[in-house]
């Protein structure tokens, strides 16, 4: 099952429910924005793995939505658009679009691109930073951290934290029992249940005292999830 978020930033309601659908029906989680401005405002506070992005929208217009997404990064962006002039989509590629899809549309297309395009650009976003409300997680540095109006307070976590921590916050919502932990985070040796608990005690304590009280729920008798404040 897959787990990115999606951001359809689309004007037309029966649009933006047509591509939701198919889109949830592949595994995709999925926010919409009717307008350019509420787009980029998911796109900041969100960071969704990929956007589908109309140009032909209020407040600000696609082109300049997308201007501003690369600006800040490297988000990959699919045009669904009714502008299908050559012209049109020559200064989306240039404006470094993902890809390109033309008014009317089959639904199952935007579907395959939006496959296709999250699978070309997993290298290139394999070891992006983790950011789950107001904690980061940087895997290829091997750091976790929460931003605070102070400005960032590390984590300072074990070997066996941080790959536990890892470990859920590529999933969040997603509920993983203790075998599953002790397989997938434990790769050297196999402790007993109740030494998971022990490392899940001690990151708790220190997710609470950098004011991340709530992010990581124990399920009793099931296992433990790490939540995901803004979503």
């Amino acid at each position: 099952m897959r787990n990115e978020l999606i951001l359809i930033i689309e004007d037309d309601r029966e649009t933006r429910a047509l591509v939701k659908t198919y889109l949830e029906r592949e595994g995709y989680r999925t926010v919409e924005a009717s307008d350019g401005e509420i787009g980029l405002a998911h796109h900041m506070k969100l960071k969704p793995d990929l956007v589908i992005l109309d140009i032909s929208l209020p407040r600000r217009d696609g082109f300049q939505v997308l201007a501003e997404i690369r600006r800040r990064g490297d988000t990959p962006v699919i045009m669904l658009t009714g502008r299908g002039k050559l012209i049109e989509q020559l200064q989306g590629y240039r404006c470094e679009v993902d890809d390109y899809i033309v008014k009317p549309f089959e639904p199952d297309l935007v579907v395959a691109r939006t496959n296709a395009v999250l699978r070309m650009v997993g290298g290139r976003t394999a070891n992006r930073p983790i950011r789950l409300g107001k904690l980061t997680v940087d895997q290829s540095a091997h750091a976790a951290w929460a931003d605070q109006p102070t400005g960032r307070k590390d984590l300072k976590l074990t070997p066996t934290e941080f790959r536990l921590i890892s470990r859920m916050a590529s999933s969040p919502g997603r509920v993983f029992e203790r075998a599953e932990l002790i397989d997938e985070c434990f790769p050297e040796d196999l402790p007993l249940e109740r030494t998971i608990d022990s490392h899940m005690s001690n990151l708790r304590s220190k997710l609470d005292a950098a004011d991340l009280r709530g992010m990581l729920v124990s399920l009793r008798g099931i296992g433990y999830r790490m939540d995901n404040p803004d979503g």
